[in-house]
């Protein structure tokens, strides 16, 4: 017995839904990474639990994080 193929669900979408998932991880991962070395709790549950293709992790990496003091 086949499934029926899910309406709108085509090869293309199917693609397009795992490059966002991608890049989502990527930005999501480096943020996190950054959050939690700074200490900055409630940053790094914001970024742990909102999903948004990307955009706070991009926001918080250029212009929240605390930067570090150099030599």
């Amino acid at each position: 017995m086949a499934v029926p193929p899910i309406p709108g669900l085509t090869p293309e979408f199917l693609v397009l839904i795992i490059i966002l998932m991608i890049w989502e991880a990527i930005w999501k991962a480096i943020a996190l990474w950054k959050a939690g070395r700074n200490n900055q709790i409630a940053w790094f549950v914001c970024i742990f639990i909102f999903n948004t293709i990307g955009i706070l992790p991009i926001i918080y990496i250029f212009f929240f994080r605390k930067n570090k003091p150099k030599k």
